[in-house]
């Protein structure tokens, strides 16, 4: 197969530990410690605008309550993404998808977004934030529509737990590579990771052993794992075959460390 064509160790939601996560803040962090790929997540506001945030509810992660889902953009713009997490982030906002995308592009920072669907939205969440995707970056994705193979190294990667998401992505932006998100390798991952046309499975680190591993870069994907917060694990992981990881500890995980890690 060929090799992961990304950066192998990213920031998760953006500056880890370090930030109020999935903010423009966050991912500034992440790129300050000199971090070159970020994984953040995407929803949908009221309206239609992809932005990112983890949860449904604006509770944990902002001063306000209620779902995100009933909020408009420019409502959701209004609030306080980052006084939970320290006062010198107080005032940072949620941003839209396309602010993401802009700091990113300008900071050559490689995207992992990951497509979090609110109830009965989750068609209409991978698709709209596959285009929008798409429209961020149409000068890299022409190209690999004429060319074909391996994606243009500099394009997101979409990931989603939603198989629904994913099928909606893959329709709407069949050229974007897409991995599918499990907490556990369900038993029928070859036929999911087919019928979605995926380049990668995700999965959560601690139900991963180097047979597993094994057999899913031998049938021809990626792996990749979150989120590995110990440094004696994530070089474990590496040995063993991992192709990338996110992780919280950006102080103990350095973004070169599985190149050094992975036996020649």
């Amino acid at each position: 197969m060929q090799p992961w064509p990304y950066p192998r160790v990213l920031a998760h939601r953006g500056g880890g530990a370090f930030a109020p996560e999935n903010t423009i803040a966050a991912i500034r962090i992440g790129h300050e410690r000199g971090f070159r790929a970020v994984e953040f997540d995407v929803m949908l506001s009221a309206d239609g605008e992809p932005v990112l945030i983890h949860d449904a509810t604006l509770d944990r992660t902002t001063d306000a309550t209620g779902l995100v889902a009933d909020r408009s953009c420019d409502e959701l713009a209004l609030l306080d993404a980052g006084g939970w997490f320290s006062s010198d982030f107080a005032g940072e906002r949620i941003p839209r998808l396309t602010d993401a995308i802009g700091f990113c592009r300008s900071h050559q920072v490689w995207i992992n977004a990951e497509i979090k669907p609110g109830p009965g939205a989750e068609r209409q969440t991978g698709r709209e934030v596959a285009r929008l995707i798409a429209r961020g970056f149409a000068d890299l994705l022409q190209p690999r529509v004429e060319a074909g193979g391996l994606p243009d190294a500099r394009l997101p990667l979409l990931s989603s737990f939603s198989a629904q998401s994913l099928a909606a992505a893959r329709d709407a932006e069949p050229a974007l590579p897409r991995g599918l998100l499990c907490e556990r390798i369900p038993d029928d991952w070859r036929e999911q990771l087919q019928r979605l046309q995926c380049v990668a499975l995700h999965c959560d680190h601690r139900h991963l052993d180097a047979p597993a591993i094994r057999a899913i870069r031998d049938a021809g994907y990626w792996l990749f794992a979150y989120t590995v917060n110990v440094r004696r694990r994530a070089i474990q992981l590496a040995q063993w075959g991992l192709d990338a990881l996110c992780t919280d500890r950006l102080d103990r995980i350095e973004p070169a460390l599985l190149d050094s890690s992975t036996p020649s």
